[in-house]
Order: structure tokens, then sequence, then C-alpha cells
């Protein structure tokens, strides 16, 4: 494995919240209280209540009908620049392969605690169970646990998680790898096509790129309205595609500074443009704040994918969506650099593509 990228960062050690959990506790944990956050049991809003995130159907997209797929190829379009998020059906995913992959990942947060410990997070490395983004004994907590693993390139899997995992759950996941990372590279040449973006580029970028799971586990808390679940942020990453694992929900998106909740769809994924494919499509799409809520009765779990670059390559807006009048508003960095930058840094919406803009008035052409 390349030493350059084995280790792009690190998380204190946090108390496991499924445990605490466990253990019967009627109050929060001073730690996890969150006093700044704006919870949605304070103020019903019929508004956001109405409003959903648009629904992108595969199928259609990929249709021979030429009128149809040019007025779905608009709809995607819309919905990676005014929303930054959609659901999409029909996406081809087996969904005998999505059952399985929820059951697994409902077994594997099951385990007894003798046996996560077995995956749990080395000191100076993000991957197994723990927290992310925790860079400081002060800072507060998300009422939440996660597993997070690289998937792809197979040969940067970590030999003591991957190939651990309890079987038949590990070559499940193997299968759904493998699933997601081809339907990323049809979104994102659709996404491409849509931008009339040089495809070259776009497979260039993401063709062989870097995948990982990231499983979260939201327990039931007894005072949800303390606490958060994911603190408000974007994702760093090209492309997410999640998958709502139970039936409790929990994700919402800001949109026009109100919190909308997001109702996932029977069979679909929940896609999100991330701040790289903000940074490649040069602000044309972008990635948009979004968190996770905790309720009293019942734990939710998801699974999100995340798709890369590969991560020897170097991310910057792409040449073909750069002109004289639309001068480049990101700098160029290697993804190795960035990803490292981002995991030294606390979550916080979205002020890490915020140090990736250029300095006003400066002026790049992508050479």
């Amino acid at each position: 494995m390349d030493a350059n990228v084995a280790k792009l960062g690190g998380s204190l050690p946090v108390p496991n919240v499924q445990e605490l959990v466990k253990e019967g506790i009627t109050e929060v944990p001073p730690r996890y209280v969150c006093t700044d956050q704006d919870h949605p049991f304070m103020h019903g809003d019929h508004v956001t209540s109405l409003l959903q995130v648009p629904v992108i159907d595969l199928n259609k997209q990929l249709s021979s009908n030429g009128d149809l797929m040019e007025f779905e190829l608009e709809k995607l379009h819309l919905a990676c620049s005014d929303w930054g998020f959609f659901q999409l059906i029909n996406h081809g995913v087996s969904g005998s392969l999505v059952e399985e992959v929820k059951l697994g990942i409902q077994e594997f947060f099951k385990l007894p605690m003798e046996e996560k410990r077995k995956f749990w997070q080395e000191e100076g490395d993000l991957e197994g169970f723990g927290q992310a983004f925790v860079v400081s004994e002060e800072q507060k907590l998300d009422w939440g646990d996660l597993f997070y693993m690289v998937s792809l390139p197979r040969c940067l899997r970590k030999p003591h998680l991957f190939p651990m995992l309890p079987s038949p759950f590990r070559d499940v996941l193997d299968d759904y790898s493998s699933a997601l990372r081809g339907l990323a590279m049809k979104v994102l040449l659709l996404m491409a096509k849509a931008l009339k973006m040089d495809t070259s580029e776009m497979i260039e970028l993401f063709d062989e790129g870097f995948q990982a799971f990231r499983m979260n586990y939201y327990p039931p808390c007894p005072r949800p309205e303390l606490v958060i679940g994911l603190t408000p942020h974007s994702d760093a990453v090209g492309l997410t595609i999640l998958l709502q694992v139970n039936e409790m929900e929990g994700l919402e998106i800001r949109k026009e500074g109100k919190w909308i909740p997001v109702k996932p769809l029977p069979n679909a994924f929940v896609v999100n443009v991330g701040d790289i494919l903000e940074i490649v499509t040069n602000g044309t799409y972008r990635s948009i704040e979004h968190r996770a809520t905790v309720n009293s009765m019942k734990e939710r779990l998801s699974i999100a994918t995340f798709h890369n670059p590969k991560l020897k390559g170097e991310i910057g807006p792409a040449p073909s969506l750069i002109a004289p009048d639309k001068p480049a508003l990101f700098k160029r960095i290697g993804l190795v650099d960035y990803m490292r930058e981002l995991f030294s840094r606390e979550l916080q919406g979205k002020s890490y593509l915020d140090v990736m803009r250029m300095p006003q008035g400066e002026k790049n052409n992508g050479n």
C-alpha cells in the first residue's frame, strides 16, 4: 500500500453512543448537548413539510427517445444546480442486493462490544468504529456512531477491516461496492452531459476512483431536542449515494435558510453533490449543507457511499468549463492533500470549500 495514502487522518476516541443508550441513561451527557442548533422541534413549518427533493428516474435518463432524454437531462441539471440533492429511482441496482446490505448493517451494529473492538479505529486512523472530525477534547459530539471503511481500490482495503467482516456480509458489501461504482459513473457521465462538459475529463478524474463506506447508527435519545445526530455539513467528496437502512427518517437539507426533511422513497437512493463536484463544475453544481436529527423512540441506520477521484489525481475546475467570461473559481490541489486537510478540521458547514476558493479578483485560466 502506498504509505502516502495509507493514513489520510485520524479522529480522537470518543464514547460509543449505542452503549451509553443501552445503559438506560435518562439525561444527555453535557458533551452531546448542542444549544446552537436550529432544531426542527422548535417550530413546525407547513411550507418546509411540502418541499421535497427532486426525483430522478435513471431509466428515463438513459432512454433511447431523444426528446424524453433531453427533458430528463434538464431535470437532472436543475436538481444538481438548485438542490444539490435528488432521489434516484429505477437505478438498476438489484433489490435483493440492497435488502442484503440493509440486513447486514443492522446485524453488524448488533455485534457485542468485544466483537466490535476488533474493528475499532486505531490511533491516527479514521477507518473502523468510532467518530470522525473530532479534533479536540472540548468539542461537542454528535449523537451517533459510525463505521468508516475504504472499499475501492481494493489494494487500499485495510487487512483488519474489510477482509475480516462477518460472512456473508463481507461478500454482500463487495458486490454492493462494485454495483455502486458502476452507478456512480453512470450518474457522473450524465452530469457531464448535462453540463456540456468534455466527458473524457469526468472519466479521467473519477474512473478507478477512491470509494469509501460510512455506516451510521443514530440511537434514540431521551432528549432529542438537545442533540444532533450529525453536525450540519456539506460532503467534501465527489458524489454521495445514501441508502436509508431502516424506516426512521432524520436526514434534513438546508434550502433557502430552512431545514427540509428528506422522506426517502422505497427502492430509491438519495444522491448528493459533494464539494469536489462543486469545484469540478466550477460552481455550477452546488454541495448543500445537510444534517441528521434523532428521535426518542427508535434508532436510525444508513450507509453513505462516497465516490472520489483517484487518490493520485488532482482536483480543480474542469478545463472545458473555464472560459474568459467564466474564470476558475477554485484552486487546483492533489486529492491526498485535500483529504488530509479536510480530516484535520472540525466539521462545520461548507467552511472547507471556502478554503478552496480563488482569492477575489485572481484569475486562473485552468492551465
